[in-house]
């Protein structure tokens, strides 16, 4: 009989770390300040102790602990890299973009690199352009590596535990904003298989496909839609490379109107690759162009008051939905 029990993101990222080093003792963890430290959100903490030389504090160079990772990966182990803001991964691109993305293809199929890269992204913190940034697509356009960005601490500890078992690198986003909302895990936990979208709200007037914090503020949207009368579907990607196209085209062919809404800047973003293909396949389903929200193209501010309106919400999502409704309006929608 399963149960379920209800933890906090961060714990839930924790526990699926602990979870895969106790089932496969080829699981190892590095990063800076990851070990006695527990990481700079604590999603290591209490692992040093119990997995001891298996949690490798690094030194402060984002290049030298993925170049580790990646020798460690095709050495036999099955490393976790945890860079500390995803800002940061600009310092690793050539060990990440040209060595361990390219392993397998460059050996003929004979090398493996099971290895994850952990980081956080996203803003709601005034950290600042050099720590807030979302650079998801860049990663999601080089072949050989897979992204993840789970929105609930349920897909947060399965996905995790998918992509320690992947036999080639994934790169596993985390949003800040979310590692302290809480959500049910089931026990025994399961596993997502990466590349698997999820509905998270059905409904039938329009489709907003979004990850991570967005699937949030896409959900906040839809209660406020409802008060008008607009009955919202969200889509969950989960898996930003592969993403589940045929789940996506689904939704379109059941609402026939889409936004596609992502924290990272707007600009040649993850949302322009799912808005070209719904054009382009999914077509003679759309009743309106697609509609995408993001950031602004600008770094990310310190201020407060200007990070707020930066960073892309419930009401950008809302009025995106009504543009969508246009002349037709709800009634003829239905």
């Amino acid at each position: 009989m399963s149960t379920s029990t209800e933890l906090r993101m961060v714990r839930a990222l924790n526990q699926a770390l602990a979870d895969a080093m106790d089932a496969d003792e080829t699981v190892v963890l590095m990063g800076e300040d990851i070990g006695r430290a527990g990481g700079p959100f604590n999603v290591t903490r209490g692992l040093r102790e119990r997995f001891a030389e298996r949690v490798i504090d690094t030194p402060i160079s984002e290049a030298a602990m993925t170049g580790a990772a990646l020798g460690a990966a095709l050495s036999g182990l099955k490393p976790v890299v945890e860079i500390m803001f995803m800002d940061f991964i600009t310092l690793a691109m050539d060990q990440l973009v040209n060595q361990a993305a390219k392993a397998h293809f460059m050996f003929g199929g004979q090398a493996r690199v099971p290895m994850v890269l952990r980081t956080p992204h996203g803003g709601g913190q005034n950290a600042g352009p050099q720590h807030s940034q979302c650079l998801e697509a860049w990663l999601a356009h080089v072949p050989g590596l897979k992204v993840v960005c789970p929105a609930t601490p349920a897909d947060a500890y399965a996905l995790l535990r998918s992509a320690i078992d992947d036999p080639n690198p994934v790169v596993f986003v985390e949003n800040k904003a979310l590692y302290g909302i809480k959500g049910a895990i089931a026990a025994p936990a399961e596993t997502v298989p990466i590349g698997k979208a999820r509905i998270a709200r059905a409904g039938r007037d329009a489709s907003v496909v979004a990850y991570g914090a967005m699937v949030h503020r896409a959900l906040e949207a839809a209660d406020t839609l409802a008060a008008d009368g607009i009955d919202l579907e969200v889509m969950d990607l989960r898996s930003l490379q592969p993403w589940d196209k045929q789940a996506v085209l689904g939704s379109v062919a059941r609402t026939h109107r889409v936004v596609v809404a992502h924290e990272a800047v707007m600009s040649f973003g993850v949302g322009a690759e799912i808005a070209a293909t719904i054009a382009h396949e999914g077509f003679d389903e759309l009743d309106a162009p697609v509609l995408r929200v993001g950031a602004p193209f600008t770094p990310s501010p310190f201020a407060p008051s200007l990070e707020e309106a930066f960073m892309p919400g419930a009401k950008d999502v809302v009025d995106a939905v009504h543009e969508l409704m246009g002349r037709e309006g709800v009634a003829n929608a239905r």
